[in-house]
């Protein structure tokens, strides 16, 4: 029975850890969802008007994010587009990872080390999961070099 607890254990914290890290990436857009929800309860929205405007909101801050993300040629845009849907991910993920080691670590210095590790590998997580649609796109030059193709070399030019 000892084995099973322990077996069964590792199972549910492994299934808990591997959800965290699939759901890094919708941190921002459920912050989004829960305040424009939120909002708009308060505004008289009522309770279902509130929950189909907030999953709205909350799917359109994804799908504009990962579309921009995608879209866009700069490179600059691109990493500012992913530090805003990592940062949101990277805090949700050290207050979990802080939490989950308030089982087993004593110390309040480890505790924080290992919830520091954790944020920076969630974060990174949500960094990776948005961006993994974005191509990398040539550099264009700027009509300084002239890129002709070259002629393909047949077998009559190799005569001698």
């Amino acid at each position: 029975m000892l084995a099973l607890g322990l077996v069964l254990n590792a199972v549910g914290i492994g299934l808990f850890c591997w959800l965290i890290f699939t759901l890094a990436v919708y941190a921002l857009p459920f912050f989004v969802a829960l305040s424009v929800g939120m909002l708009a309860f308060r505004d008289g929205a009522g309770v279902v008007g509130a929950l189909l405007i907030g999953i709205a909101s909350g799917g359109l801050t994804h799908v504009a994010g990962q579309v921009a993300v995608a879209v866009s040629r700069s490179l600059t845009l691109r990493v500012a587009i992913a530090i805003v849907f990592a940062v949101p991910a990277a805090i949700a993920g050290y207050h979990v990872v802080f939490a989950l080691s308030q089982i087993g670590v004593p110390s309040l210095a480890w505790r924080e080390a290992f919830a520091c590790v954790g944020a920076a590998c969630i974060g990174g997580t949500a960094w990776a999961r948005l961006t993994v649609f974005a191509k990398t796109r040539p550099s264009v030059p700027a009509g300084a070099v002239d890129h002709m193709p070259r002629p393909v070399l047949t077998a009559a030019t190799h005569e001698r």
